[in-house]
């Protein structure tokens, strides 16, 4: 019961800030670039499944790395960030199938937030708070720039520090939800619950509360069902999030 209640505080905190953030990945058109880097987290789960620590802790150096590599790319050559995530995350696959204990797959790829401990939930809850704070002042101008990057410069905004900072924290997120969902299910933790929140929102607050509560109760719903029948949690997480963006289609405007 004990780890019950850690998975279930764990999965709630990574379920709400992980749709905070994806509400503004989702208004920049980025929901699935955490697709793509929760691959890039298979070398540095492969790594902890083999040496036995937290595959958050191992997934965040290889996230962080692919993120500060796209970051460069993205100043260097002026490609769209969506296709240089996938030139980065492709090399990252291709080196996790190198180390993947295949015995221990199915923790890399769909997660096993059933084995959370004290100091695991300790460190989600607060990197979670971290990134929503971080999400709620950034917010204005990460979409200022999104709108005109000359318009934001001209407002005094160093776009290319915020596009950094933005990175940094779908990292956080990324490393963060392969806990819960893995490395194959990430994208669905920012990309469900705001699509859900827009069908039902008539304004940005809205939109925000909405997707954010929409990612607690998916998380915290699909935690319970695992209890309940076995089947793994992150699949259960996201197919919950699935259901509640079919129940809101009807009153999409």
């Amino acid at each position: 019961m004990y780890s019950f209640v850690l998975s279930l505080l764990s999965g709630v905190f990574i379920g709400g800030s992980a749709a905070y953030l994806g509400s503004l990945m989702l208004s920049r058109r980025m929901a699935l670039v955490a697709g793509p880097l929760g691959h890039l987290t298979l070398p540095g789960i492969a790594l902890a499944l083999l040496w036995g620590f937290d595959i958050s802790l191992g997934a965040f150096p290889f996230v962080i790395l692919g993120v500060v590599l796209i970051w460069l790319l993205e100043m260097r050559t002026n490609l769209p960030m969506e296709a240089l995530t996938a030139v980065v995350f492709a090399s990252g696959v291709a080196v996790a199938f190198l180390f993947l204990p295949l015995d221990q797959a199915e923790a890399a790829l769909v997660g096993d937030i059933a084995k959370t401990r004290v100091g695991d939930t300790a460190l989600v809850v607060v990197a979670s708070i971290a990134v929503m704070v971080a999400v709620n002042r950034a917010y204005p101008k990460l979409i200022l720039g999104n709108v005109s990057e000359e318009l934001a410069a001209a407002e005094g905004i160093d776009v290319r520090r915020y596009n950094l900072l933005y990175l940094f924290l779908i990292a956080v997120i990324v490393a963060l939800g392969v806990k819960m969902v893995g490395g194959l299910l990430t994208a669905a933790l920012v990309a469900i619950p705001p699509s859900a929140a827009r069908n039902i929102g008539t304004n940005l607050k809205q939109y925000t509360v909405g997707a954010t509560t929409i990612g607690v109760a998916s998380a915290a719903f699909g935690i319970v069902l695992f209890r309940l029948t076995g089947f793994p949690a992150g699949p259960l997480v996201v197919l919950v999030s699935a259901a509640v963006f079919l129940i809101t289609l009807p009153f999409a405007k």
